[in-house]
């Protein structure tokens, strides 16, 4: 897809900020009518930019009360070590994001548990699972900012 204008960003950013807006607001907000937002809107899915519509929770209310971030070192960086290591962690729904990154550590997870017990099952059931030479855990105390909204430009063409 070619870059986005400023409309289809600015449908990204209220789609992004509320997905449960009636179309005619989103219409209204961005300049368009109804129809035309639409096909907007299925342009963006169609094309992979919009990639879902999701709920937001509160993950204390859930039952979820303890964050980690854990950075994990590999053993091995071949592709079967790769492949393992992506079969444990997409295997583990606690797991909530993977990144592969540069720098001392080699991925980074972020995994939401209930409690300190839940974590140690987890990490018992990880390392069962694949090799893994560290394993670092940070433990947040504190979510001060969250948002799912990339900050798009809406303001200029």
């Amino acid at each position: 897809m070619e870059a986005l204008d400023l409309i289809d960003r600015k449908i990204m950013a209220e789609l992004m900020r509320d997905a449960t807006l009636p179309l005619a607001q989103i219409g209204e907000k961005v300049g368009l009518s109804q129809t035309p937002c639409w096909k907007r809107i299925q342009r963006l899915q169609e094309s992979g930019v919009l990639t879902a519509r999701v709920a937001m929770a509160d993950p204390a209310k859930l039952g979820f009360g303890l964050t980690i971030f854990v950075g994990i070192e590999a053993p091995d960086h071949g592709a079967d070590w790769r492949a393992a290591f992506t079969r444990a962690v997409t295997s583990l729904p606690e797991i909530m994001e993977v990144y592969r990154m540069a720098g001392e550590m080699d991925y980074l997870l972020r995994i939401a548990v209930p409690d300190m017990t839940a974590f140690d099952t987890l990490y018992k059931r990880l390392t069962d699972a694949v090799p893994i030479r560290n394993v670092t855990s940070h433990f947040a105390m504190e979510r001060m900012k969250f948002t799912t909204a990339y900050p798009v430009d809406t303001r200029s063409r």
